[in-house]
């Protein structure tokens, strides 16, 4: 692969003596492009410097989403050499624009709990679903909804804040989950029905779980988030509680799974790519897997990994959840997106 530059170092190292062998050694630095979420211990990161010799630059371009666009915007002149956090929800746009090139190392052909094609490699994953305050429930004596339906209806009128799809990936994923578990007319009748009960729409998931959501002061007691929320809050309580005072609320329709996978970069640097094979299998490791699940509050890809015991107690997985195919994420999501602002914000 470009034996031009090995024949470039080798005249470096005969003409320009020792200065030229110090030079040639400086290992290239690796390009992790990350969303802003990517999150792992310090000790980890210096540990895997270390044991792969390589510095790492770790760029975070904000949302998945934003991450992914600004990946295929530099295409012709790349800017990393690994990316970390493109999900299933990217992944199809990601490769018909050529920008992820395939890994096929250990990490990938290992078995994991969940997969990703292309090459990609799964690291993580987790599920967007329904939320709720339970203090406010108790308090209030409404039964819990039990089907998306029932949030359309009077009781529950001005309960709900999503995040916006066009801006969020957690609200992204829970427009498709809605499309794949009610049908695409379906769906787009119940977000009708939603503007009309005074569904509240913000920008993303830090507005609707820390200023909307009524946990935390706001008057929304059901909010878009996680199945791993509810261990979080009994994480950082810092063991002033032990049961979590919101609960899961699993909904036919409501409950996307989002797989996050890592993936080498086409065009990168070909002096790092040794570097960022090992970053990849950095990322599968055990030490890694168990991190990520108070970090990144997401569940280990590598199939057997041991589970955190605030994951094992508090973040239940789902039975089941709705995902579009990827094919049809990538033909019809920007349509999608397009119908739903006009239904839901117009």
């Amino acid at each position: 692969m470009q034996r031009r530059i090995l024949v470039s170092a080798l005249f470096s190292l005969t003409s320009l003596g020792f200065a030229g062998l110090t030079h040639a050694q400086t290992p290239a630095p690796l390009r992790v492009l990350a969303h802003s979420s990517f999150d792992l211990p310090k000790a980890l990161l210096a540990q895997f410097e270390k044991d792969a010799g390589v510095k790492l630059q770790i760029v975070k371009a904000g949302d998945a989403g934003e991450m992914t666009n600004k990946l295929i915007l530099t295409k012709a002149a790349p800017i990393a050499d690994v990316v970390f956090g493109i999900d299933n929800t990217l992944l199809a746009r990601a490769q018909a624009e050529g920008v992820v090139e395939a890994y096929g190392g250990p990490a990938a052909q290992r078995a994991a709990a969940v997969a990703m094609d292309g090459g990609v490699v799964p690291v993580d994953y987790g599920y967007v679903n329904l939320n709720i305050d339970k203090a406010w429930f108790a308090k209030s004596g409404l039964a819990l909804p039990a089907s998306l339906d029932d949030l359309a209806k009077p009781a529950y009128a001005k309960l709900l804040v999503v995040e916006n799809p066009a801006t969020s990936s957690p609200g992204q994923a829970f427009l498709f989950a809605t499309i794949a578990g009610l049908g695409e007319e379906g769906a787009f009748g119940w977000w009708e029905k939603m503007r009309a009960n005074g569904v509240k729409v913000v920008k993303g998931w830090t507005e609707a779980y820390y200023t909307e959501f009524s946990r935390n002061g706001g008057t929304r007691p059901i909010v878009v988030s996680y199945a791993s929320s509810p261990a979080a809050e009994v994480f950082y309580s810092k063991e002033k509680i032990t049961e979590s005072p919101t609960a899961n609320l699993f909904l036919k329709g409501g409950v996307f799974r989002q797989v996050e996978g890592v993936a080498l970069v086409k065009g990168g640097n070909p002096a790092a790519r040794e570097a960022a094979g090992k970053f990849i299998e950095f990322l599968r490791s055990a030490p890694v897997q168990q991190a990520l699940q108070t970090t990144m509050w997401m569940f280990p890809a590598e199939a057997g990994a041991a589970r955190v015991e605030v994951m094992k107690a508090h973040a239940v997985e789902p039975a089941a959840f709705d995902n579009p195919t990827p094919a049809d994420i990538a033909a019809k999501g920007k349509g999608w997106l397009q119908r739903w602002t006009k239904t839901v914000l117009k």
